[in-house]
């Protein structure tokens, strides 16, 4: 049902708004979020990397109150949200609604809390496939080269119709397996998307599918219900810091230059 104080708005999209969504309840990180990186709090060199991107504003959607205070001291924008939603893409559309409810902006790019040391021209990346009006979500994929990560279950691929040379195709499916079979390339699946915002608006509405559920992975209730995504070829998989090895190598990666 569409909420009449959030009204959708439709294609073609040219005013993207970039969220973050954020809770400090990671199992494996507690409190991920306010890791210290060089004095910064990890969300605020992710918020850092955002506004570098320059495709639009920058809010972080946080599930507490301490996430919201280190953003805003830092100079950005960040809303308090419901911590009891199920998934980011929940927290991301409440923090849509609260900060656009005219409908100004159009798309909507969800960037990870946890990417610190994300390329700014991944995040212009994943924004690219909207510019097709057929296209309702995007999202990103590079090609796995460690033999090693083709039959990693945490390793999500992509299963990706794409021409030969061509650096967008249509995503048919996701999953934890090794796919597609045969020789070609597998696509490493990364998890930023760009919705239409109506696109968002419908995905947030809609109940889990089986197979996301079975898989673990909430991209296929789009999919399950007729959207299109298309995913966009990237060379690098960007660090996702969820353990604390991860948190050392974005440290090390997001060193100062020795002063000459």
């Amino acid at each position: 049902m569409t909420d009449p104080n959030c009204p959708p708005t439709a294609a073609p999209v040219a005013r993207p708004l970039v969220v973050i969504p954020a809770r400090l309840g990671s199992t494996r990180l507690p409190d991920k979020p306010l890791a210290d990186i060089h004095g910064a709090p990890m969300i605020v060199h992710v918020w850092r990397r955002a506004m570098e991107a320059g495709i639009g504003p920058v809010i972080v959607a946080a599930a507490e109150q301490a996430i919201v205070d280190a953003v805003i001291q830092a100079g950005g924008t960040a809303v308090l949200t419901d911590p009891d939603h199920p998934s980011g893409s929940d927290r991301v559309w409440e923090a849509v609604c609260r900060i656009d409810p005219e409908g100004k902006y159009d798309a909507i790019v969800n960037v990870q809390g946890d990417l610190p040391t994300i390329d700014p021209a991944v995040i212009r990346a994943v924004f690219g496939p909207l510019s097709d009006p057929g296209v309702d979500i995007a999202t990103l994929g590079a090609v796995i080269t460690e033999a090693a990560e083709r039959t990693n279950p945490n390793v999500v691929k992509a299963v990706v119709e794409m021409l030969p040379g061509a650096d967008t195709g249509r995503a048919l499916y996701f999953t934890r397996a090794t796919a597609p079979w045969g020789d070609g390339p597998l696509f490493h699946h990364i998890g930023l998307y760009a919705y239409r915002r109506i696109a968002l608006e419908r995905f947030v509405s809609l109940p889990p599918a089986q197979l996301e559920q079975r898989e673990k992975l909430e991209q296929l209730r789009a999919l399950a219900n007729g959207m299109t995504i298309a995913l966009a070829r990237v060379d690098i998989v960007p660090l996702g810091v969820d353990t604390i090895e991860d948190l050392d190598r974005a440290r090390h990666m997001l060193a100062p230059s020795p002063t000459p």
